[in-house]
Formats: C-alpha cells, structure tokens, sequence
C-alpha cells in the first residue's frame, strides 16, 4: 500500500508574462524566417525551453561574431548592452527584440538618470545576463557600479555622493534588496530609487506564495534551472526560513528518497519553468505515493504583454 503525501501547489507559479512573450517570439520567427534563426543567450532560463526551441531550429550563442552577416538575431528576455546592439549593427545582424518590458523598463531608468549626471548603483547578481545587459547600458563604468550584498555597500566607492541613485535586478530576493537598499540610504542619505520597485510582479508574486506555503510543509520543491535566478530565490527563501528546499531542473533526476518520512510538501515553479514540468513531477511522485492535491488560493495573473515587430 502506498504511503499517503499532501502536495500543495502554490499559486502562481511558472511562466511569467515576459518569458511567455520571449518563447513565442523566438517560434514565431523561426515560422517566418524559416531556420536557422538565431538567439543571443539562452532566451530565457531553462533547459526544458531551450531544448525545445533547439528541436524547431533556434541556435543560441553568446558571440555575436558568430552569427552569420546578414542573419536575424535575437536579443534574450534578459536584455543585452549597448555594446551587443553596436555589433548587431556592425555585423550587419537584423535584431527582433525579446528583451522583457520589465527589464526595458530598467534600462530607460539607467539611461535617463546617466544623463542626468547621476551615478548608478545597480544591485544584482555579478555575471548575471540582465546585469551585465542593464550596467552595458552606460559606457563609463565609474558611472556604474555594482553591489550583490550589504558588504558590498560597505566597501562601496562613489566620487559624488549628492546625485546618486539604485536600480535592481528584476529577479531578486525582495527581502534581501529591501535591506541592501536600507543600507545604502544610510550611507548615502541622497541616494533615490524608483518610484515603483524594479523587482517583477511574477518574482514577487512567486515569493509571496512560497510565504504563505512555508508554516504547513516539510519540504519545498522548487521546479527550475540551476541558472534561473528567480528559481534559485525560491529556494533560498524556503531555507532561510527553516524549511528544507530543492531545485528541480529534470525530473527524470529527481530523487523520491527525498520524500521519505515526509507528509506535507508544497510545490511551485520558477517564472521561466514550464507547467508540463511540474505535472510530469506530480506523474513521477504518484509512482510510489497516493498523492493528495491542493492547489492554494494564490493572485491570479493576468498580465500579456504586446509582441514586437517580427
């Protein structure tokens, strides 16, 4: 007889508005300009996506020097720099653009407060391709700085301290941003932000849920890739609260071990993992569980965001 496991599925998880958007943007080029159609950085984050997008023809590469003169390309949900679009230029590259609006957004933020004289702390994760997109948007790097953790902010030199302003990354921890930008105000008093937090709605929505979900589980499984950054958050926030936590990228590797001994497990997606992967994670627990199913009452999404010209 099979042991008895409570799943509870928080709600919402998986694809966000941007992701979606970059998936059929890539789809729908490879429709019209047949294959192959090439993609600068993985569209967005997760291998289930990319392997997918492969099948149908799409070519992902991190040089632009490797794409054929004359070829169409396109720019990831991550955002790229001003440096990426000059070579798109140079190469005589045709961009379609899947940068996510919410980046977009950021980036105008950057812009405009660059011409304004300002310098730009951006928090985020160093390496990662919406920082390195977002911080390429100012040529000088002494008008751009980075800062990952409150040590950082610490150890942080500025050459002015009265215009100086913060963006973020989209997909950050919201409570760990919340006390980085505590920190820097202390230490720069006229620093200013955004007037709306830079940190997606699906990011923030995602961690709400988890939240809600952490008193009443055992055990969090997050369904994501390694490289996905607002997975790796949900993670994270699980664990900093006392609660045990894992990533899932294939479930073909997932462990049931893990289950053992457990009751009540909740599951959630990252917002570039898609749902067909946390049902086949729910096909592989039912395998050796009699799985009982509660999908929470979580914020409804609605939020579509209009296509480019392809």
């Amino acid at each position: 007889m099979k042991k008895e496991l409570n799943i509870t599925l928080a709600e919402p998880r998986g694809f966000c508005a941007g992701v979606e958007r970059a998936i059929t943007i890539v789809e729908k080029a490879i429709e019209k300009y047949g294959t192959p159609i090439y993609v600068r950085h993985e569209v967005v984050h997760n291998e289930f996506v990319i392997k997918d997008l492969k099948e149908k023809g799409a070519i992902f590469v991190e040089n632009m020097e490797s794409i054929p003169k004359g070829s169409h390309v396109i720019y990831s949900a991550h955002g790229v720099s001003k440096l990426v679009r000059k070579k798109a230029n140079d190469f005589n590259l045709m961009p379609i653009d899947a940068t996510c609006p919410l980046v977009t957004k950021v980036h105008t933020q950057v812009i405009q407060q660059n011409a304004k004289g300002y310098i730009v702390i951006m928090i985020g994760h160093e390496g990662h391709p919406e920082v390195e997109g977002t911080m390429g948007q100012i040529n000088d790097k002494n008008k751009i700085k980075l800062v990952q953790n409150q040590s950082d902010v610490e150890s942080l030199e500025v050459n002015q301290t009265e215009k100086i302003c913060y963006v973020t990354q989209t997909t950050l921890s919201i409570d760990e941003t919340k006390e980085i930008i505590k920190k820097l105000k202390e230490k720069y008093p006229h620093i200013t932000g955004p007037n709306k937090s830079d940190i997606c709605y699906a990011t923030q929505n995602r961690q709400d849920a988890i939240k809600t979900l952490l008193k009443n589980n055992e055990l969090v499984i997050v369904v994501g890739s390694s490289n996905s950054s607002n997975s790796n958050r949900l993670a994270d926030l699980a664990s900093q609260a006392g609660v045990e936590s894992i990533l899932v990228g294939n479930i073909d590797k997932f462990d049931l071990s893990i289950l053992e001994n457990k009751k009540r497990v909740a599951i959630t997606a990252g917002a570039s993992a898609p749902e067909i992967l946390v049902k086949d994670l729910i096909k592989k627990i039912k395998m050796n569980y009699d799985v009982l199913i509660d999908e929470m009452n979580g914020i409804e999404e609605n939020v579509v965001f209009k296509l480019p010209t392809i």
